[in-house]
């Protein structure tokens, strides 16, 4: 067999697992569109797929990129090697109750899509032979009622071949006391329109999360990304009547050019 079918051979395998070229493997500015499968909410029993956009670019202080869990872009500055300080408006999924049974079942309202401002320190350096960002990231959604979350994240590249990177990556995300309530909460007006029991969460962790990311380059322009992640639900919003599980799974799948 030739290398060319071996190589797409292995690509497939690896198909399940995203890449969104983790920042912990630099590579190219990049543009494209792939596949996101993913849960209604983090805690939702239903699973819907989804398009979303392929992005990573990096100015001279200009950036934007899809490779950090959230669609975002801003500025940022290095303030010495390797570590880097930034402000960011980023896209935020809301809640959509057309996409989970549960929620149509009780009359939950949709949290609509919007946006958020924020900061972010993240740092870019190495352990050992293995390449490593680190992210600090505050978002503040545009609706002050939804509150703010807070970022920790780890990529670690894994693998660096040819035309095949992997890596893992580790993310922590806070909630504060007006973002918690509003994603997972219910007030003893909702109690009374969704049949559901009134929940007031305190501010803590929402999720942890764990994954594989992984791109292979095609040619030299085109490149297919994946990656797979699993999370799982933290805090007092575990306990909320919005969560049938405590454990989720994302996939994803995407094709970009680089420039």
């Amino acid at each position: 067999m030739s290398r060319t079918p071996v190589f797409l051979f292995a690509c497939a395998l690896l198909a399940p697992i995203q890449a969104l070229a983790e920042d912990a493997a630099p590579s190219r500015p990049f543009l494209g569109a792939g596949i996101w499968y993913r849960p209604a909410y983090v805690g939702s029993d239903a699973n819907v797929a989804a398009l979303f956009p392929v992005v990573r670019y990096y100015g001279r202080h200009w950036f934007a990129r899809t490779t950090q869990e959230v669609v975002e872009g801003g500025i940022r500055a290095e303030v010495f090697s390797g570590f880097s300080v930034g402000a960011q408006l980023a896209y935020e999924g809301g809640r959509a109750t057309s996409e989970s049974d549960f929620l149509k079942n009780h009359n939950v309202e949709s949290l609509s899509a919007g946006v958020s401002w924020g900061v972010h320190a993240e740092y870019d350096g190495k352990l050992g032979p293995m390449p490593v960002n680190l992210l600090l990231r505050y978002r503040q959604e545009a609706k002050s009622s939804r509150g703010a979350q807070t970022d920790l994240r780890m990529n670690a590249g894994i693998y660096g071949g040819e035309r095949l990177k992997a890596g893992i990556f580790a993310q922590t995300t806070w909630a504060n006391n007006k973002s918690i309530q509003a994603y997972y909460g219910i007030t003893a007006q909702q109690a009374v329109t969704t049949g559901l029991p009134a929940y007031s969460p305190e501010a803590g962790i929402v999720y942890n999360a764990l994954g594989l990311f992984w791109s292979c380059d095609l040619s030299a322009r085109w490149m297919f990304q994946g990656s797979l992640e699993g999370r799982q639900v933290q805090g007092d919003a575990r306990n909320s009547p919005f969560v049938q599980v405590r454990n989720n799974l994302y996939v994803s799948a995407g094709l970009a050019y680089q420039f």
